[in-house]
């Protein structure tokens, strides 16, 4: 199993983030790992409830992700559970975001555990690092 970890400073307050991060109205805005679109999102942000992000990527590929929220603590902690739908999938992983308050907003920690092996890890990085530049360009020019 292999662990990826990303790390983005944000201009917002961590409540902001975290809206953003669990809202379906806050995921449109930011999931994917280029401009695609997301084509349908649902959030049950509650310890045991679910999420669901479908998106199209500039390709023109569809990928759809789901899982169950395993800790919520608004606005530090989030964790999850992460499985692709169909054939892209190799197995459920883990989604781990911290937020924590600095002097000039947010810092955002994503870990990403539990991945398949390291060409698994490679894409991952890939799509979170598309995906958490463009939630760091949404919130920008918030107040922090």
């Amino acid at each position: 199993m292999t662990t990826l970890t990303l790390r983005r400073q944000i201009h917002a307050r961590p409540s902001i983030v975290f809206d953003a991060l669990t809202t379906p109205e806050g995921i449109h805005a930011w999931w994917g790992p280029d401009a695609g679109p997301v084509l349908a999102a649902e959030a049950d942000t509650r310890v045991g409830g679910r999420f669901r992000v479908r998106f199209r990527t500039m390709d023109g590929n569809e990928h759809e992700s789901s899982g169950v929220y395993r800790e919520v603590e608004k606005p530090a902690r989030l964790v999850m559970t992460w499985r692709w739908a169909g054939s892209e999938d190799p197995g459920e992983s883990l989604v781990e975001i911290t937020l924590r308050a600095t002097a000039d907003g947010t810092e955002l920690t994503l870990t990403h555990s539990r991945l398949h092996d390291e060409s698994t890890a490679q894409n991952h990085t890939a799509g979170w690092t598309g995906s958490l530049d463009k939630l760091v360009r949404h919130l920008e020019g918030r107040s922090a």
